[in-house]
């Protein structure tokens, strides 16, 4: 909990003579820029700080560019959580994320990534410029053109650059959380765990990493200046091949029950569980051994003018609704406000018009509109938006905001995600309560599916029996 960022400033220096100079940096640093306002990342952050940062938004509500809403399901407790915090580094640059908990500490595990992992992306980053940036070196500004930087872009262009830093970035914060996920006193997470898809903006820069089934697309005007789908990043399920074989190396095990044949889940390979419904996660440390890891996919895309705006969303939506038809709902939305609970009440209607009979999933949204622009405060108020309420709108059936469980401990008899003994028993080998009709996608295939028609709502089917005999810390 003593982790900090600290973010003062270098100093730039020519090749040729040594004296300060002014030149180009990577945008996500401070050397030779000459700022027009602090941000509070000039100050020391410590996660303790978190709460009273300005421009991080973790409720449902919206930013200057963005508006973030989540709604529980039918399982239980909320185990989705989101963030949005603008001026993340310096003022171009924003962060976003959306986490999916999944067993019985989940909800725990999606608050603890959503509040450390930024934190942590913070200070690798600011590290890595520092070596960057120290005596001799040369900085770089991610949006600079290539005759800004003259011959110093031998060595590769200004975007490669950037994109390795960033790159290094989430692989090593993503290992630096699950790492801390795994000593963490007071988190169980050997059978709980977390997706997580977070993307930066900085500038035209697009930079996405992610782990698990959560998923990100962007609205986008074609030729004809037609609204499309862009499918911007991976759901990765353990029946891809290139997980599917990782997981097999490990010893691990992948398929389907019966009873549920679109559902492929990863096994220990002495017992049928946990039953895990995707490939890589934070926690799910029964697993880790067994070829689940959390290491990050990581890409880098330009964005254009005809780019309008990126959605975040967990499974939940991805589950009954198509890329398609989450672009037009976002697009046709009233206000740019109201665009995320708008997005969650079409997948709810969908959940109960599609399988009345299941259990709808907890549903996350993140919608980032990449013109900067919002809607005025009476338009969002307008929507039933009012500042008074939003702080207190998502706290509905959740646990309180804290890491260490002491609050708020999981009911196993309102969380299906996983299922009891006796359950067990009942139910046979059936992990689903609604038989659904899902489709293959080839591993060439870049516009993945997202269990689309299936009725998953569990991402872990039972506990490993081994669990409770655990040594004890």
């Amino acid at each position: 909990m003593g982790t900090c960022v600290s973010t003062s400033r270098s100093t730039c220096s020519s090749k040729s003579s040594g004296e300060p100079v002014t030149p180009p940096c990577l945008g996500i640093g401070f050397c030779g820029q000459k700022r027009t306002k602090r941000t509070f990342s000039d100050h020391l952050v410590t996660f303790q700080h978190l709460p009273s940062i300005p421009n991080r938004v973790f409720t449902n509500g919206k930013s200057r560019t963005s508006c973030i809403f989540t709604q529980q399901g039918r399982k239980g407790i909320n185990q989705d959580a989101m963030i949005v915090w603008e001026d993340f580094m310096s003022e171009d640059v924003t962060f976003c994320g959306v986490f999916d908990g999944h067993g019985p500490h989940g909800h725990l595990v999606a608050r603890k990534v959503r509040d450390a992992l930024p934190v942590k992306l913070q200070s690798l980053l600011n590290s890595s410029q520092s070596r960057q940036s120290g005596p001799g070196q040369t900085c770089f500004m991610g949006n600079s053109k290539k005759s800004d930087v003259g011959d110093l872009d031998k060595d590769g262009s200004v975007e490669d650059k950037l994109s390795s830093l960033w790159r290094e970035a989430f692989l090593k914060s993503y290992k630096a959380m699950d790492k801390e996920l795994k000593s963490h006193p007071n988190l169980d997470c050997f059978c709980s765990g977390s997706t997580a898809i977070t993307i930066v903006k900085q500038g035209s820069n697009l930079f996405m990493g992610y782990i698990g089934d959560s998923r990100a697309i962007m609205g986008s005007r074609d030729s004809n200046d037609s609204m499309v789908a862009v499918q911007l990043t991976v759901d990765l399920k353990p029946d891809l091949p290139r997980e599917a074989e990782r997981i097999k190396r490990c010893k691990g095990r992948v398929f389907a029950l019966q009873d549920e044949p679109e559902v492929p889940r990863v096994w220990l390979p002495f017992d049928d569980a946990p039953g895990l419904a995707m490939a890589r996660a934070f926690g799910d440390f029964c697993l880790k051994e067994y070829g689940v890891i959390s290491i990050p996919e990581f890409s880098h895309r330009t964005l254009t003018d005809k780019d309008q705006f990126i959605v975040l969303a967990s499974d939940g939506v991805w589950d009954v609704l198509s890329n398609d038809e989450v672009v037009e709902i976002v697009s046709s939305a009233p206000t740019r406000a109201s665009a995320a609970r708008i997005l969650v009440d079409s997948a709810a209607r969908e959940w109960k018009l599609k399988y009345p009979t299941s259990k709808m999933d907890d549903c996350a949204v993140v919608c980032l509109f990449l013109d900067g622009k919002m809607d005025s405060e009476s338009d969002y108020d307008e929507q039933g938006f009012s500042s008074a309420t939003l702080d207190q709108s998502n706290h509905s059936g959740n646990a309180a905001e804290s890491d260490d469980g002491q609050k708020s401990e999981p009911c196993f008899q309102r969380n299906f995600t996983v299922r009891s003994a006796e359950e067990n028993d009942s139910y046979g080998r059936l992990a689903v309560e609604v038989d659904g009709v899902g489709e293959t996608v080839s591993a060439e295939d870049q516009s993945w599916s997202g269990l689309e028609g299936v009725t998953r709502v569990n991402s872990l089917v039972q506990l490993p029996r081994f669990s409770e005999e655990r040594p004890g810390p």
